[in-house]
């Protein structure tokens, strides 16, 4: 409860009701995809314009994620630099910004935590999508599902997106997809899974009862014996409310390997081209 002259935080809004970009807003993004359209950068777009596509959720967004493999990060950037975008590696495992005024593009690899990589087949199996009267493509459901599965931190949680990707599809899903995609992390799914099931409890059949078999059957052989060895893995969900795990009860860091596993062994800063780099 809020107190004393404290004003509650509102809570953000979804909708059906499609959001009335500012022209400033609608005009970058525009010039953003016809600029990596005509260089023929391979991208596809994610984020909110995704979630409308495939459940028809509107959320207003600063931000146009652009998802694309992690060898198209450096083009990307020295394209958008030379169009007077302000860029920068925010972080080399996942992360990179170009942004202009109050208005930002998101050049996104994977998830913070190194566990999922875009490669090319992310961006082979985007769906054709008009945004911002620009024709582009936009991550298939099985990506963008599994895109948010470690969306799991205090500040920002994606398990309703995931629930509303099932829902509105009504689970025609390439489950063996979403089941590559995630590989040995599968019980980050059946998470989720479990958590539609609760939300959606008339419509459990939206996802396969041989995967729900499937799932289960390895959880309970899983929990049946318990493997002593098992490393701690409360970092992949979020370092920061698991820090006392690693830095003070001496548990193992795997956010450390696995990002280690994703950073770019060569990584120039200086090779970046910004609006202020140009004029220096």
């Amino acid at each position: 409860m809020p107190q004393g002259n404290e004003i509650p935080v509102p809570v953000p809004v979804t909708s059906s009701v499609p959001f009335d970009f500012p022209e400033d807003q609608r005009a970058l993004f525009r010039e953003v995809l016809e600029v990596l359209n005509k260089q023929g950068v391979p991208y596809a777009v994610s984020g909110a314009f995704a979630l409308q596509q495939h459940t028809g959720i509107c959320r207003y967004t600063k931000d146009l994620d652009v998802f694309l493999t992690q060898e198209h990060v450096q083009p990307a950037l020295r394209l958008l630099g030379e169009h007077n975008y302000a860029c920068e590696v925010c972080d080399p495992v996942w992360l990179s910004k170009a942004h202009r005024d109050d208005f930002y593009v998101d050049l996104i690899t994977g998830m913070s935590n190194g566990v999922i990589s875009v490669d090319d087949t992310w961006i082979e199996r985007a769906q054709p999508a008009v945004i911002i009267d620009v024709p582009t493509r936009i991550l298939a459901a099985e990506e963008l599902l599994c895109s948010k599965l470690f969306v799991t931190r205090r500040e920002r949680f994606d398990g309703a997106d995931v629930a509303h990707i099932i829902y509105a599809t009504r689970g025609k899903l390439e489950w063996e997809r979403v089941l590559a995609i995630v590989g040995e992390n599968w019980e980050i799914l059946l998470w989720s899974l479990v958590l539609f099931r609760y939300v959606y409890p008339a419509h459990s059949d939206y996802v396969p009862f041989s995967l729900w078999e499937d799932l289960l059957t390895r959880y309970m052989t899983l929990v049946s014996k318990p493997d002593p060895k098992a490393p701690f893995r409360g970092s992949l969900i979020d370092e920061n409310m698991f820090a006392i795990d690693v830095k003070e009860w001496g548990l193992e860091d795997v956010l450390a390997e696995y990002r280690a596993r994703r950073t770019p062994r060569a990584f120039d800063p200086s090779s970046m081209i910004t609006p202020e780099s140009k004029t220096a």
